[in-house]
């Protein structure tokens, strides 16, 4: 073997060779890149998503009516006043005593207006064992939950005086009291577990401290550098605390995934007997190379979201975007300046058990024996792996998607849940009413007045609502706001129809029927199905565009049409298996509680593309570094089955280090109580796994083995595309019977 100069080309190659021969100067501008981004970021502030922005359709109008207006809706609460048993009614002097006892408590704590009786508002259900205490927390309704607990004490003290009643309370604001002391620190712990949980993973793979601790450090500083551009960048395009915990999960994964391929091919060209300066040489224009074309594709794939018209959508694609720009240009320029400086001293920190992973070859003897048997029955392995992958993915043909109500949420594991159930038992509609945003030239004027008037008798008698329908008029702004609790309660297909039989005949016959006079109509309900619809149309063009991009990638990387379609089918594939999962975990409950879930009867409306955009883009990491191995030990000589036992064994290691961190990310945010986060876990846990055993494991091997030298076909007429692979020197051939000890000693450097 020799060590001359390298002659490998290409831009992850001139990247590496270049931040390895100025190692401080490439240290340097990373930190200085880090530090400039966090410092501007923190400077510009952070711009979040408005509520008129989040949708197009009514809901956005509505929203606009109402910011344009300069009207800041407070956060509305109520007390459910009920009888334990049959024999006690809002006529009675208990009931009565109860009530007004509430209506004296609230209001003495002074952090609540405009309180209203249920005798006043005409808040009493039919049966007489229910009435509600209607009020408005004073001052921002953004930090409302802050203030409320006086106005929780003062119910809860009414509660011990009334023991024969049921007095709870719920709104906006002590709902998210609750939901922040729940789950706040859910969330936390679980963001903060992350790291440790690659960090330990790390340390097993490379069983050096140092060497474990290179990829963490380079997806914290991706993620902070990230977070400082996305102040920046929310100017122009808003952002959130969704997409925010978004991009921490992609900014940790593709991370620490691209230091560790990077990292695991330095080390491997070593332990082969090249010298620090090769093997370098060798990494950077090899998993280098794979890194930029996965971290192309990845980016591609999450500028799919850009075209669902959803600003938080856009915003997470945005935030995901960004961060794996970023983990991908760190991964190709500090990461080799890093290895060139610490040399030898990347293995300190050895941990004695472990010490025998850090040295000699890096073949898999579990996945060397699962090749040898796929490779030597191609058809059947890839009969069995599709069969399986498809029976996996024939629940997802019966997905029911729909936005979760707050039993199917959290479930019965908070007593705010209990208390939204009653109120819509007794309430049908009333937790979540319609909110109608009646705008006019003059709101008093007569016609105006006389419609109001006639939608809300005609909203009750056309059986959308079972009243009473309340309407607030705001004469400065010439605005009323009219509330109309649905039929159908939490049942979000019976209250969906209920919003449109307003929607499409109520509002026509009534306030559509005055001159300048708009009527969007918005709320729960009305935001869901507004958010269902939009979503709905933009699946074919996100679709659509993430799979004709990453084809072409596929096809201008690896100059081969047979690569570039098998890539997409078994993205699909994957993709196809993860749906299945979620549908039968989620939606028919199977094996539900071995993840600490329930069947809920439906996916989150917005998972599928979601989980779509991101699966896509992250199963092209593992595929695009075992395919590029593959197509690099066949061009060095290897025949096409050669190089595939090659390429799929000597990668197997970091793919299985990569996904089980992946795994274990994700399986995270499975344990969280919110049954959203549960299905976003087990969902991007369950695909990543898939992906990278079955899928590049025995699938990818066995359909490359049956198509053998197709798989390099690439038409004449396609030729004159441009070439994206890396620009190798000229290969010394390697006989078919070559040990793979050496890891390719044969190539010319």
């Amino acid at each position: 073997m020799g060590n001359r100069d390298a002659r490998v080309r290409g831009l992850a190659a001139r990247a590496g060779g270049w931040s390895a021969r100025h190692r401080w100067a490439a240290v340097g501008i990373w930190v200085l890149f880090v530090v400039l981004a966090m410092g501007l970021g923190s400077a510009a502030g952070r711009v979040d998503v408005e509520d008129s922005e989040q949708l197009k359709g009514e809901t956005s109008t509505a929203a606009r009516i109402v910011e344009e207006a300069g009207i800041e809706e407070p956060a509305s609460e109520t007390v459910l006043v009920q009888a334990k048993d049959d024999g006690v009614t809002s006529t009675d002097p208990e009931f009565r005593s109860a009530v007004a006892a509430v209506v004296t408590a609230v209001q003495g704590t002074g952090e609540v207006t405009d309180v209203t009786s249920p005798y006043d508002s005409g808040t009493v259900s039919k049966d007489g064992r229910s009435a509600l205490v209607q009020f408005d927390v004073r001052g921002d309704p953004g930090t409302a939950g802050e203030r409320i607990e006086p106005v929780l004490d003062a119910v809860a003290d009414v509660q011990k005086e009334h023991g024969s009643l049921r007095i709870e309370e719920i709104g906006g604001a002590s709902m998210m009291r609750t939901f922040d002391e729940a789950f706040g620190d859910d969330f936390k712990k679980a963001e903060y577990s992350a790291v440790p949980v690659a960090l330990g993973i790390l340390l097993i793979a490379f069983g050096a401290l140092v060497a474990a601790l290179l990829p963490v450090a380079l997806a914290l500083t991706a993620i902070m550098a990230t977070m400082g551009l996305m102040g920046i960048v929310s100017h122009l395009q808003p952002m959130s605390d969704t997409a925010n915990s978004v991009m921490l999960l992609v900014g940790l994964a593709v991370g620490v995934d691209y230091c560790l391929f990077y990292l695991r091919r330095e080390r491997e060209e070593r332990a082969a007997g090249r010298d620090a300066r090769t093997a370098l040489r060798i990494a950077a224009a090899t998993s280098g190379r794979a890194i930029v074309v996965s971290g192309v594709t990845v980016c591609v794939a999450m500028a799919g979201m850009l075209f669902t018209g959803i600003a938080e959508f856009e915003a997470m694609g945005l935030a995901s975007l960004m961060v794996v720009a970023v983990a991908m240009a760190g991964s190709v320029t500090v990461l080799p300046a890093l290895l060139s400086l610490l040399g030898e001293r990347v293995e300190k920190g050895k941990v004695p058990f472990l010490r025998r992973r850090t040295s000699g070859s890096n073949d898999s003897r579990f996945w060397a024996a699962v090749l040898k048997r796929v490779l030597a029955r191609p058809v059947l392995s890839v009969a069995v792996a599709t069969g399986a992958l498809l029976a996996v993915a024939a629940p997802a043909l019966g997905m029911k998607t729909q936005n979760l109500t707050l039993d199917q949420e959290f479930g019965d594991s908070l007593p705010i849940v209990q208390t939204y159930n009653r109120v819509n038992e007794a309430f049908p509609g009333g937790s979540e009413p319609a909110e109608v945003v009646v705008k006019a030239d003059d709101i008093n004027a007569p016609a105006v007045r006389a419609a109001l008037a006639d939608f809300r008798e005609q909203a009750v008698s056309s059986g959308a609502s079972r009243g009473p329908v309340e309407i607030k008029l705001h004469d400065r702004q010439n605005l009323a706001f009219v509330y109309v609790p649905l039929v159908g309660g939490s049942d979000q297909d019976a209250a969906g129809a209920s919003l449109e039989k307003l929607r499409d005949e109520v509002r026509p016959a009534t306030l559509g029927a005055v001159d300048g006079v708009e009527a969007p109509i918005t709320g729960q309900v009305a935001g869901n199905k507004d958010f269902n619809d939009q979503l709905v149309g933009s699946v074919v063009p996100v679709f659509a565009f993430v799979v004709v991009f990453a084809f072409l990638l596929m096809l201008l990387s690896f100059r081969s049409l047979t690569v570039a379609v098998t890539s997409i089918v078994l993205n699909l594939l994957s993709v196809g298996a993860a749906y299945g999962v979620l549908v039968a975990v989620f939606q028919h409950g199977w094996g539900a509680s071995l993840v600490g879930a329930e069947g809920v009867g439906a996916i989150i409306t917005w998972l599928p593309l979601f989980l779509f955009v991101i699966l896509f883009g992250l199963s092209m990491d593992y595929h695009v570094f075992v395919v590029s191995r593959i197509r690099e030990a066949r061009a060095r000589g290897l025949e096409t089955r050669d190089a595939i036992r090659h390429g799929v064994v000597t990668t197997a290691g970091v793919v299985t280090s990569a996904a089980v961190i992946m795994v274990a990310v994700f399986a995270i945010f499975g344990t969280l109580s919110m049954q959203s986060m549960k299905q976003m876990g087990v969902g991007l846990a369950a695909a990543v796994l898939i992906d990278a055993t079955v899928i590049r494991g025995v699938l990818l091997p066995a359909v490359m083995a049956l198509l053998g030298e197709r798989n390099w076909y690439f038409p004449k007429w396609l030729r004159g595309l441009p070439d994206l692979t890396h620009d190798e020197s000229p290969a010394v051939p390697v006989a078919a019977g070559a040990s793979r000890d050496d890891e390719g000693d044969r190539v010319p450097v």
